[in-house]
């Protein structure tokens, strides 16, 4: 992860930054120094959580669980592309689910708060997480990594592809509507996520 999907994750946000700075979908209450200043200091402390448990406790529950055969992907004899495909639909679903307690369960939501308070939408919003809720993710992680029977390699993979696709919808970053609308079939994109993170009812 630190060598390969750290970097790959830098480059994307670089180019998304860039990219909504040269075709900005909403118009923004503050500069982009400020937005990115005020989001990267509250995500200090989740960065420090992220680097030093968010992955490394998951993925040693994913070692333990594969040498033990413990969870659902240990148990089928599937071929590997068919694991990986698994994989993805089976964590995104978890993912689904716990979002939803986020935004649902009181005590959640306290934390996840902090990512929706933030007046101007855009790529940096993609790292203001409060590290409560960092912590609380790890545990559903781990849990979920031991049901499914996730493997190490997979994690990691999964996890990169989750995060570059969190930069991505974060974004401010105005796609040609006739493509948004395509990749709105199979991916959540800017637009789309803009109106989760609204404040207007209606929508």
């Amino acid at each position: 992860m630190d060598y390969v999907g750290r970097p790959l994750l830098a480059c994307l946000f670089v180019a998304l930054l860039w990219l909504q700075w040269r075709f900005p979908l909403r118009r923004q209450h503050f500069s982009m120094l400020h937005r990115l200043v005020r989001n990267f200091v509250l995500s200090i402390p989740g960065f420090a959580i992220v680097r030093l448990a968010m992955l490394p406790i998951p993925i040693a529950v994913a070692l333990w669980a594969q040498d033990r055969r413990i969870g659902l992907l240990n148990w089928l004899p599937l071929p590997g592309w068919a694991t990986a495909i698994v994989t993805f639909l089976l964590m995104d679903y978890a993912y689904w689910w716990w979002h939803w307690a986020n935004h649902m369960i009181p005590i959640f939501w306290r934390f996840h708060n902090v990512h929706h308070t933030d007046l101007d939408l855009d790529v940096s919003t993609a790292a203001r997480f409060h590290f409560g809720e960092m912590i609380f993710s790890i545990g559903f992680l781990s849990l979920a990594v031991t049901l499914f029977g996730i493997t190490p390699v997979m994690l990691v993979v999964f996890f990169i592809t989750f995060e570059a696709a969190t930069l991505f919808h974060h974004s401010n970053w105005r796609l040609p509507i006739k493509l948004e609308r395509i990749l709105n079939l199979i991916i959540v994109t800017p637009r789309m996520h803009g109106i989760h993170h609204s404040i207007v009812q209606r929508e």
